[in-house]
C-alpha cells in the first residue's frame, strides 16, 4: 500500500488514514487480475473481485453524496441506491474503469466528508441519527470486511484448492 500508516495524531487523521488503508487494500485484491478471473463467481453471491469494488464505489457515493452533500440520486456520479445493484457491473467496464471509479468516488467523499467536523451528526432512515466519526468509522469496517472477501476469492483465483489426500 501506498499510504503512510498514521499511529499518532489527530483522531480526525488516524481515522481518515485507516479508512484510506482500507480502501487501497479493497484496491489490491484484484489488482492485476485478468479481465475473466476479476469477474469469476467463486460464491453463490453476486461477489465477485471487480463487483467489490463497484460495490464500494457505490457505498461511497450513498454515504457522502446523497447522505452528507444531500444530493439526488440524479445528481450523484454513478450508481447510489441501497440495493443489489451496487454489484452491478457492465460488459464494458475493465478492472481498470472499475479501480478509477471507486477512485474517483473516494476523492470525491474526502472532500465531502472534510466539510464536517467529527460531531456532525444527520438522520438517516435505516440507522437514525449518525456522526461523521460513525461514518468514517462504518466505511473503513466496510472496506476491511470486503478487502477480506476479496482476499479469500484472490487466494481462491490464485492458488486453487488442491484435493486433500484420503487418510
Amino acid at each position: 500500500m501506498s499510504t503512510n500508516v498514521i499511529t499518532n495524531g489527530t483522531e480526525r487523521a488516524i481515522i481518515e488514514n485507516l479508512l484510506d488503508r482500507n480502501r487501497e487494500a479493497l484496491i489490491e485484491t484484484a489488482r492485476g487480475l485478468s479481465e475473466a478471473d476479476a469477474r469469476r463467481r467463486l460464491v453463490a453471491s453476486l461477489t465477485t473481485p471487480i463487483s467489490l469494488i463497484k460495490h464500494a464505489a457505490a457505498a461511497e457515493r450513498i454515504w457522502f453524496q446523497r447522505f452528507w452533500a444531500g444530493l439526488d440520486e440524479s445528481e450523484c456520479d454513478g450508481y447510489s441506491r441501497r440495493d443489489e445493484g451496487t454489484f452491478a457491473v457492465a460488459d464494458d467496464e475493465s478492472l481498470e474503469d472499475v479501480i478509477a471509479e471507486f477512485e474517483r468516488a473516494s476523492r470525491r467523499s474526502r472532500e465531502i466528508a472534510s466539510r464536517f467536523d467529527l460531531d456532525d451528526t444527520l438522520d438517516i432512515p435505516r440507522e437514525g441519527t449518525v456522526s461523521m466519526r460513525w461514518t468514517l468509522l462504518m466505511m473503513s469496517e466496510e472496506f476491511a470486511r470486503h478487502a477480506g472477501h476479496g482476499d479469500i476469492l484472490r487466494e481462491q483465483i490464485d492458488k486453487p484448492v488442491l484435493p486433500q489426500p484420503n487418510s
